[in-house]
């Protein structure tokens, strides 16, 4: 049976739901909120790097050009990648660019 958890972008504010069979970034998607960068949505670009600052999570196959065993350590994910086993806080990483955010309605 799926569960449903919370997810929060600190910079924004924007809250969504992610059920623990979705990704983020398609939970997010699906609910059109604008806090994650999209790309290719398969884990080789890199665009929706994102830091989990709290809450635990399973990660699917990601490019090591873009999250090396550093990166891991410190909570660095791809939200296309990026699976929710409790509530989460996310951020993106303070090197990524600015994203330009749309209120959601």
């Amino acid at each position: 049976m799926s569960q449903t958890f919370q997810i929060t972008e600190t910079a924004s504010g924007q809250r969504f739901a992610c059920s623990d069979e979705q990704n983020v970034l398609a939970a997010m998607e699906r609910q059109a909120r604008r806090c994650i960068p999209v790309g290719c949505r398969g884990g080789g670009c890199g665009l929706c790097k994102v830091q989990v600052v709290s809450g635990e999570f399973d990660c699917g196959r990601m490019s090591r050009r873009h999250v090396n065993a550093i990166d891991r350590e410190q909570g660095l994910v791809l939200a296309c990648r990026l699976f929710p086993r409790s509530d989460l806080a996310i951020q993106r990483p303070a090197s990524a660019e600015p994203v330009v955010t749309t209120p959601a309605r």
